[in-house]
């Protein structure tokens, strides 16, 4: 009689706790310092002007759903290429990156395009401030360039990422953040003998921050990478199965990447046509929440990595070891992220000239954000990370599709139009699916349905 194979609950292999921490914390670093890529246009423009912050932070909304388009193309980069990376297998792997690219470049485009033919159009989904749309439209003018070079450098380090090459993302982010912040204080307020452009010169220092961001990763790629080798090979020749394979599991996370988006910015428009004072007490609250959601993002992103190339490598055992280490790990950060936020609500409010009723949504809203970090914490490395990780894309679009529209989207909706609720209840309402998730993503983790093989002939 044969017995079943019994590991111990958590991973006994060093290496992965090793691995792990190294892509968590460089990946967090990078993640921080490429998001104070617009945290410094948030800071300065605060700083000048309420009107210019918000201006930017409505076409920061769509700059969220490029970002979730960049999500959903890395994503899918690392969960093919990480299993290929577990086997060994550069060539398929190197594929796998050329559809990515592919992609990328033809929604950088799209992106490029729409910005350009509707610009009035989409600036009124999110206010209804005629002051706040004209600075939103000026800040589009340019900025909008910057989609298509962030889209193709994100693709680049999401392929990276998944031969765990961590370093050159952070490294790159450090040069492109002081880029960004030096051509702002210039700009912005006219420093140095330039020109005072306000809002503009903060677009102009984005648009050259990316620009060196992407040069900066093609040099490392060409020159210094010997681990990838991306272009030792025409990575764009088609491969029929690894198209194939990449086009499932692109579509799936895109949907749910994109569909999600989208509800992001109709929540923002709701509470955008409630006050000016609510447009930036949101925006600021919600800064420093996405400031710190980078440490979740980055678990997920680790995890992904880490969970591929172990299915890829065949040890099933090692996988559910390693995901359940995973899940006390992310529980833990969760409290100690939720703490932190709130106990550095009143220094960091501080930072910002607002009127007093909007600093009072902003205080109320901080206790909001501290409440939702503790969830999505837990559920983003579990979900985006283990599950969607491990193959299991189809289950992670329909609960992020279905909690975001048949919950938190009419919801939403009612509690600021019809029950007339305060800012801050409108606020935990919309993003309630954080806190549902956490029970359902803990069930179909224990089910352990979520492992699936990706690679050719698996």
């Amino acid at each position: 009689m044969t017995t079943a194979v019994q590991t111990s609950f958590f991973s006994k292999d060093r290496s992965f706790y090793k691995r792990f921490i190294i892509v968590m914390l460089t990946v967090t670093l990078q993640n921080v310092v490429a998001y104070s890529v617009n945290m410094a246009d948030n800071i300065m423009l605060g700083s000048f002007s309420q009107n210019a912050l918000s201006g930017a932070a409505t076409v920061n909304q769509i700059f969220f759903m490029v970002q979730q388009l960049a999500v959903g193309i890395g994503d899918t980069l690392v969960i093919v290429g990480s299993q290929y990376w577990g086997k060994k297998d550069m060539h398929s792997l190197r594929k796998v990156s050329g559809a990515g690219l592919k992609l990328a470049l033809g929604g950088g485009i799209l992106m490029v395009v729409l910005c350009s033919l509707l610009p009035s159009q989409l600036m009124a989904i999110f206010t209804t401030d005629a002051a706040i749309a004209q600075q939103g439209m000026e800040y589009m003018r340019i900025v909008k360039y910057t989609f298509l070079l962030f889209l193709i450098t994100q693709a680049l380090l999401a392929t990276l990422r998944s031969v765990e090459t961590v370093q050159i993302a952070f490294t790159v982010s450090i040069i492109s953040l002081c880029v960004n912040c030096s051509i702002n204080y210039c700009l912005i307020f006219g420093k140095f003998g330039f020109p005072q452009l306000g809002i503009t010169g903060a677009a102009i220092g984005t648009l050259i921050s990316r620009f060196v961001e992407l040069v900066f990763v093609l040099i490392y790629i060409l020159k210094v990478d010997k681990k990838l080798c991306l272009f030792s090979e025409n990575p764009f020749k088609k491969d029929p199965e690894i198209s194939r394979t990449f086009s499932v599991v692109a579509a799936q996370v895109l949907i749910q990447e994109l569909v999600w988006a989208i509800s992001i910015p109709l929540q923002s428009a709701i509470i955008g046509h409630l006050s000016s004072d609510a447009i930036a007490a949101n925006s600021i609250a919600t800064t420093f929440y996405q400031y710190l959601k980078v440490i979740a993002r980055a678990m997920a992103s680790a995890t992904g990595v880490m969970i591929g190339s172990a299915i890829g490598k065949g040890d099933m055992n090692e996988v559910k070891a390693e995901g359940r280490t995973i899940n006390i790990f992310a529980v833990t950060m969760g409290v100690i992220l939720g703490l932190l936020l709130y106990a550095l609500h009143t220094p960091l409010l501080s930072l910002y000239k607002l009127t007093p009723e909007a600093y009072s949504i902003a205080n109320q809203l901080m206790l909001v954000m501290a409440i939702l970090m503790v969830a999505m914490s837990y559920q983003m490395p579990i979900l985006n990370g283990i599950i969607r990780g491990g193959g299991d894309t189809k289950f992670t679009m329909w609960v992020n599709m279905g909690l975001t529209w048949a919950v938190v989207v009419p919801l939403s909706f009612l509690s600021a139009f019809v029950w007339h609720l305060p800012v801050a209840l409108v606020v935990l309402i919309s993003q309630c699916d954080q806190i549902l998730k956490c029970p359902i993503v803990l069930y179909r983790f224990r089910s352990y349905k979520w492992i699936r093989k990706l690679t050719k002939n698996a």
